[in-house]
């Protein structure tokens, strides 16, 4: 059944308390924009970043990750590294052709001068949300083998967690890696098949879902043009995503995956949802597929997803809103 959450309050409001968060990043020229954003919500209040390989390496997205808080005017933010491969182990893919060699549109930044926490992406996720129970919000834009570490780590962290909001899957939809899968479920299929059925709530935001939404050429021409804060880098970054999608998919603009992952964050009310169990395949050619149980048929007996927890997978979103808000958040001063 599709619905739709309670509004989320209109961006750039002054929540009473804002929303603790994490966010689990592999930066990225989009996860970049979504960080930013998040620094510019009052919505939200950052309590660190945890880092995972996916469009560059684990060491890479934590460089970049404490990079971003710098640029931002927050160094003192904790960024915790997170694993280096995945839970079966083995050499994770890069995504060097779509984000650049340094994983932020090649644009040649010196390295940051604040170091990470001495704390495990994974510890780091447990101790905060031990903390603050019940009060802690992830958003997952990588591959979910951090997630899936807190959770062997914590048998409670999935009941402590707020939610989670995973930026992943294409449901019943085509891949991005190949035709069944798209990346950051593919870059660890293991980790989101434990991720989706730990019983934390969850919130699904496909890319059946993230590529309704485009910034197109004109989009990042009015950012460029903006006096945003972070308008400028972000315009530099984005020349060698623009031109990857360009050639990729014949799209004058971007996909913003990781800030339409963020604005089911912080606007749930600009999508609508369906719930069910999701499950992953872990092996042969659909590795990687995001399946859910629509709860369209009772089932004569039981199946590999019986007796799990629903999450909640975005079924329509509002696209004008959407790129809207999005544009509000990054050209905001």
């Amino acid at each position: 059944m599709e619905r739709a959450f309670a509004n989320g309050g209109e961006a750039f409001g002054s929540p009473a308390s804002p929303e603790k968060l994490i966010i689990d990043t592999d930066p990225g020229i989009d996860d970049s924009m979504a960080i930013f954003m998040a620094f510019q919500a009052p919505e939200v209040d950052i309590l660190g970043f945890t880092t995972i390989f996916g469009n560059v390496t684990t060491e890479a997205a934590t460089r970049n990750a404490l990079l971003l808080c710098e640029i931002a005017g927050r160094p003192g933010v904790p960024v915790a590294e997170g694993s280096h491969e995945p839970l079966k182990g083995g050499k994770p893919l890069g995504a060097d052709f779509v984000h650049g060699s340094d994983g932020i549109g090649n644009i040649c930044l010196p390295p940051p001068n604040a170091k990470k926490v001495e704390k495990s992406a994974s510890e780091f996720l447990v101790d905060k949300v031990s903390e603050f129970p019940g009060e802690v919000s992830v958003l997952a834009l990588g591959p979910l083998t951090n997630l899936a570490l807190a959770v062997k780590r914590d048998a409670s962290f999935a009941s402590k967690v707020k939610k989670i909001v995973v930026l992943g899957g294409a449901f019943f939809a085509l891949g991005n890696v190949n035709p069944a899968a798209e990346a950051n479920i593919f870059g660890d299929p293991e980790a989101a098949d434990v991720v989706f059925t730990s019983g934390a709530e969850i919130i699904v935001v496909g890319i059946n879902i993230t590529t309704q939404v485009k910034l197109t050429d004109a989009d990042l021409l009015d950012l460029r043009l903006s006096k945003g804060k972070h308008a400028q880098i972000l315009s530099d970054m984005c020349k060698f995503y623009r031109d990857w999608h360009v050639k990729s998919d014949g799209v004058y603009g971007i996909f913003p995956h990781d800030p339409v992952s963020f604005m089911a964050l912080v606007r749930p009310d600009l999508f609508t949802y369906k719930r069910g169990v999701v499950r992953v395949e872990t092996q042969g050619i659909c590795t990687g597929h995001t399946m859910m149980d629509q709860g369209l048929k009772k089932w004569n007996s039981s199946n590999p997803w019986s007796d799990h927890s629903p999450v909640s997978v975005a079924w329509t979103v509002n696209v004008d809103e959407v790129v809207s808000c999005i544009k509000k958040y990054l050209m905001k001063q």
